[in-house]
């Protein structure tokens, strides 16, 4: 019993100390990119960008404004993304398709980095989830009514406002509540997986999500990082990634393939939480990127079968 309690609480003190260090970490990103793209919106500055934007943005089924959270998510991060998105007066569709794309390619510049050290080069890894991202809100667009439909709740921006210091009371009163928000959400994710790395919990999960890493394409012997990654993300699981593929002897495509499929479908819990939290359909947040995944796995194997067909032995007459 002793021995348990000490578990645990070693394991809910470092979910603390590592949720509040990320949680402050998160509010250094969120509150100054919130602050300026709020600006940029007051002053007109996004609006007079729609001529250049809108026929990129059109290909993808999404108005002009909507670069500017991609671009910072793309940059930044999740929570970047989510801070230049709620001060613009998206739909909830609209917001649906850009979380969809951010949950794909977000950190690419971080995150890239550590895929490169651990089994897939940097550009290719980028690319990919790029493209698995505008394939996968073009075809889950098809589903929506991005013309009409209602504004989502957390959106607010200058239209509706008089003067500056209106918008900005406002956006204070959001972000800080949206800050609470995102405070109770880090603090449990990071203790319960604190408690989890304690109790050597996700070995023994690794084994019950054997039938899942069949469906998505994957080994068993990538286990470990393939749940590391979807329960903790590439960053945040960066340290274990890249030792156990120093010492787990993978091949060159099983590592392949790994990357191809947490590089789209990684962070599971934590990212999709924080934008159902605005108000979005937690179906849309998980499954498209699941199926995605499998796809590209599957393309990737169909792609080196034709690949080495002409490098196979002939056989002797």
């Amino acid at each position: 019993m002793t021995n348990f309690r000490d578990t645990a609480k070693s394991g809910i003190m470092s979910g603390i100390e590592k949720g509040w260090s990320g949680y402050v970490w998160l509010l250094k990103i969120l509150i100054p990119i919130s602050f300026l793209t709020l600006l940029l919106d007051y002053s007109g500055l996004i609006q007079r960008t729609d001529f250049m934007l809108a026929p990129v943005m059109k290909l993808i089924n999404m108005p002009a404004a909507a670069a500017i959270p991609l671009v910072v998510g793309m940059l930044t991060g999740i929570y970047g993304g989510i801070a230049a998105m709620i001060v613009l007066p998206f739909s909830v569709n609209q917001m649906t398709l850009i979380a969809i794309f951010l949950l794909i390619s977000h950190n690419l510049v971080q995150e890239g980095m550590v895929q490169g050290r651990s089994g897939l080069r940097p550009l290719k890894a980028t690319a990919i989830r790029l493209a698995a991202s505008i394939a996968t809100v073009i075809a889950v667009a098809q589903f929506m009514d991005l013309q009409t439909g209602a504004s989502a709740t957390v959106a607010f921006g200058p239209q509706i406002q008089k003067t500056l210091w209106e918008v900005i009371e406002k956006w204070g009163i959001s972000t800080f509540f949206l800050c609470i928000k995102i405070f109770l959400i880090v603090m449990a994710l990071m203790i319960a997986l604190c408690l989890m790395k304690a109790f050597d919990i996700i070995p023994f999960l690794v084994k019950v999500l054997k039938p899942f890493l069949k469906i998505m394409g994957l080994d068993e012997r990538v286990g470990l990082l393939w749940l590391t990654a979807v329960v903790f993300g590439i960053a945040y699981g960066a340290a274990v990634i890249v030792e156990e593929a120093k010492e787990g002897n993978f091949s060159a495509e099983e590592l392949e393939r790994l990357h191809i499929s947490i590089g789209i479908n990684h962070s599971m819990v934590e990212d999709p939480t924080l934008f159902a939290s605005l108000g979005l359909s937690v179906f849309w947040l998980w499954i498209p990127r699941v199926v995605t995944a499998i796809v590209a796995v599957y393309l990737f194997d169909i792609w080196k079968k034709w690949s080495n067909r002409g490098n196979r032995p002939v056989a002797p007459v």
